[in-house]
């Protein structure tokens, strides 16, 4: 059976002025249709340029070294120009995390939703689109430009091109990020039953593991450019088998300890300039061994997930951490 989405070892680095910086270290991971995914990490772990790669939507200074994406078996990263746009048109839908810089701000909402309909766009339809993403008075917005707009309703519009072909993938990045929790709740309901209407997958990348756990089906945890932990929700929430997804729920909200303070992960995330040769974690974990700095963590396979980590059993077996 072909997935939807197939990613084989793919490493992709940026050229910046201070020299070459690894974003995508060894990513594989497969998605079947209907499946809806989180992807959780720190700033700098690598899921938003994950998230780009799935539409080859990566900036001008970034580079493929080795690996390759595919999406219903067509590698994003070759063919030609034409099949990369239909791509794009019909099977992938992308809502990112700020709609007013995805949004024209010069084009009217009706004229943009338009365009994303395709050629056999009409008002009824454009205001058949607006209705289906909960936004009253279509009349009005689709006559707005996207400044007149609220932030959530920004994003409903922005949800609505994402969705006018019905693909079978959406990618969310941060959808929610600018909102306020009453928002964010509304506008993941909308995604998810978006999803569910039309049998589409759905990527949420987020930095929120507990948002990720309302309404994601699969969760993969990513640090240092590399997938650490891949589970169904429920086993992941049970139990981790990686240092650093434990370390992303102690320090989460909702988590405080006996003196109402959260634990804090120590240090930093790193910039990697070159494929780790060891953990990536490591320099921040309590777990760590000389092991862990000399030896490429290589993904273990075992019955209920996939973990990252030469010491995954010890982890898996101790409830209270380190």
């Amino acid at each position: 059976m072909t997935s939807l989405l197939d990613v084989r070892d793919l490493v992709v680095v940026y050229d910046t002025p201070r020299g070459r910086v690894v974003a995508l270290d060894g990513v594989s991971l497969d998605l079947e249709a209907g499946e809806t995914l989180g992807i959780v990490g720190e700033s700098g772990s690598g899921k938003s340029t994950l998230g780009l790669a799935i539409g080859q939507l990566l900036p001008w200074n970034s580079r493929r070294l080795s690996g390759d994406l595919s999406v219903l078996d067509l590698s994003v990263f070759g063919g030609d120009d034409e099949r990369l746009r239909r791509l794009r048109r019909d099977v992938l839908g992308f809502v990112f995390q700020n709609p007013m810089t995805a949004l024209d701000p010069t084009m009217r909402i009706g004229r943009q939703l338009a365009r994303a309909i395709g050629p056999r766009a009409t008002r009824d339809s454009v205001r058949a689109l607006l209705s289906r993403v909960g936004l009253a008075g279509a009349g009005r917005i689709e006559q707005s430009f996207p400044h007149e707009l609220s932030g959530g309703m920004a994003q409903r519009a922005a949800i609505g091109m994402a969705i006018a072909r019905n693909p079978r993938l959406i990618v969310a990045d941060e959808p929610t990020a600018s909102l306020d929790a009453w928002l964010r709740d509304q506008i993941l309901e909308l995604l998810i039953s978006m999803c569910s209407a039309t049998g589409a997958s759905l990527v949420l990348l987020s930095h929120d593991l507990h948002v990720v756990s309302r309404y994601c089906r699969h969760v993969a945890v990513m640090y240092g450019g590399r997938i650490v932990e891949y589970a169904q929700r429920e086993t992941l929430f049970r139990r981790q088998a990686h240092p650093y997804t434990r370390a992303l729920l102690e320090s989460a909200p909702g988590a405080e300890g006996p003196d109402g303070r959260l634990r804090p992960i120590q240090g930093l995330p790193p910039v990697i300039t070159e494929s780790s040769r060891g953990c990536a974690f490591a320099p921040r974990c309590g777990w760590m061994k000389d092991l862990c700095n000399d030896v490429r963590p290589e993904m273990q396979l075992t019955r209920d997930r996939s973990v990252l980590c030469h010491r995954a059993e010890e982890v898996l077996a101790c409830r209270s951490g380190a």
